[in-house]
C-alpha cells in the first residue's frame, strides 16, 4: 500500500459518509455509520463491492479513469473534487470536456470595473469576450456594440479592419493570437467546438489560413502590447494573464499602462467620454465630430520610438 494509494481511500471514504442515503432511495434505518454503505456506493457506480473496498482500504491497484468518473458520479462530487481525485488516483488531472462559459459573477464584473484606467477582459477558452470594462471598451473594442457572436478576438483581428490597423505590427500580433488561441483550445478540450469558426475563418482569410496551418503553440504569458489609437495616437500597455479560480473555462486580460504619462491619457479620455459612448464606431457624423474633438485635445506629440507588436 502507498501512501497515494492510502491517501485516495481515506478522501473516498470521508466522502461517502458526508452523503444522506435517503436522497438516493436508500433506507436511513440500523446503520452504524453515517452516510452511504461501500456496496451502496459500488452498485451506483456499477463496480465491484469487493473492490470498491478494497480501493477504499489502499490496496485495490490503479483505478481506469472510467471508473474514477464513475465512483465521482456516485459520490455527487464537484468539479474540484473531481480533479483531486483523479491527482490523488492517477497523478494527473481528469480529460478536460469544454463547457461553454454562462458569463462571469457580478463579483468579477465589480473587480474589472475597479480598474479604471487599466483595460481589462475576461474571455474564455475559444476567446470570446464575456466581460470587459470601460477602459477596455474605450481602447481596445466597444465589445457591448457587437453583437455577442461577434465578440471573439480572432474574428476582430483577423476580419476587422479597425482592429488590424490599431496593431503595429499585426502580423507578429495575429500569430501569436493564434498560437495562444489553439493551445488554449486544445488545453480546454475545445477542439471541436471551435472546428466551425476555424473553418469559416480559413476561408474568409487567406492569412489565418496560412497561420492556422503552422501548428503553432504558445501560451499568453505577458508582455507589452503597442497600439495605434484613433484618438490617443501610439500608446502602450504591460498586460498580463490570470486565470478565474474556479473557472477553468476563463481567464483575464488586464492591460496597465506602460507609463504614468499614458495612464493620465486613458484617464484625460475617459473623463471626456461620457459613460456607455462608442468612440470607435461604425463612423456616422456625430461620432467623427467627437473623435475629431478628443483627439485634439488628447493625442500625444509625434515620437520616434520604435513601436512592437
Amino acid at each position: 500500500m502507498t501512501t497515494q494509494d492510502k491517501a485516495l481511500g481515506l478522501y473516498l471514504k470521508d466522502r461517502r459518509t458526508r452523503l444522506d442515503p435517503a436522497a438516493f432511495g436508500f433506507s436511513g434505518t440500523r446503520r452504524r455509520t453515517p452516510g452511504l454503505r461501500r456496496e451502496e456506493v459500488a452498485q451506483r457506480a456499477n463496480i465491484s463491492p469487493t473492490w470498491y473496498t478494497w480501493l477504499e482500504q489502499g490496496r485495490g491497484g490503479a483505478p481506469s479513469a472510467d471508473v474514477l468518473d464513475r465512483i465521482v458520479r456516485a459520490l455527487m462530487l464537484t468539479e474540484v473534487e473531481r480533479e483531486h481525485v483523479f491527482l490523488l488516483g492517477l497523478g494527473r488531472p481528469p480529460e478536460v470536456h469544454y463547457k461553454p462559459a454562462e458569463g462571469v459573477t457580478p463579483r468579477l464584473q465589480r473587480l474589472l470595473d475597479a480598474l479604471d484606467v487599466s483595460p481589462a477582459l475576461v474571455k474564455t477558452a475559444i476567446w470570446d469576450v464575456v466581460a470587459w470594462n470601460r477602459a477596455a471598451a474605450a481602447i481596445l473594442t466597444d465589445y457591448g456594440a457587437l453583437p455577442p457572436d461577434q465578440r471573439n478576438i480572432l474574428r476582430m483581428i483577423f476580419l476587422d479592419p479597425r482592429v488590424r490597423d490599431a496593431q503595429f505590427d499585426w502580423e507578429s500580433v495575429a500569430r501569436f493570437v493564434v498560437s495562444a488561441f489553439r493551445a488554449d483550445a486544445a488545453r480546454a478540450g475545445a477542439s471541436a467546438e471551435v472546428e466551425p469558426l476555424v473553418a469559416e475563418l480559413c476561408r474568409l482569410s487567406p492569412d489565418f489560413d496560412a497561420m492556422w496551418r503552422a501548428n503553432d503553440v504558445r501560451t499568453y504569458g505577458d508582455g507589452v502590447k503597442h497600439l495605434r489609437h484613433p484618438i490617443l495616437g501610439p500608446i502602450a500597455f504591460e498586460y498580463s494573464s490570470f486565470a478565474v479560480d474556479g473557472r477553468p473555462d476563463l481567464s483575464m486580460v488586464v492591460y496597465n499602462p506602460a507609463t504614468s504619462e499614458d495612464g493620465e491619457r486613458v484617464r484625460s479620455l475617459l473623463r471626456e467620454r461620457p459613460a456607455g459612448a462608442t468612440i470607435i464606431g461604425d463612423g456616422d457624423t456625430g461620432e467623427i465630430l467627437v473623435e475629431n474633438a478628443l483627439r485634439d485635445q488628447l493625442a500625444p506629440r509625434p515620437t520616434s520610438q520604435a513601436m512592437r507588436n
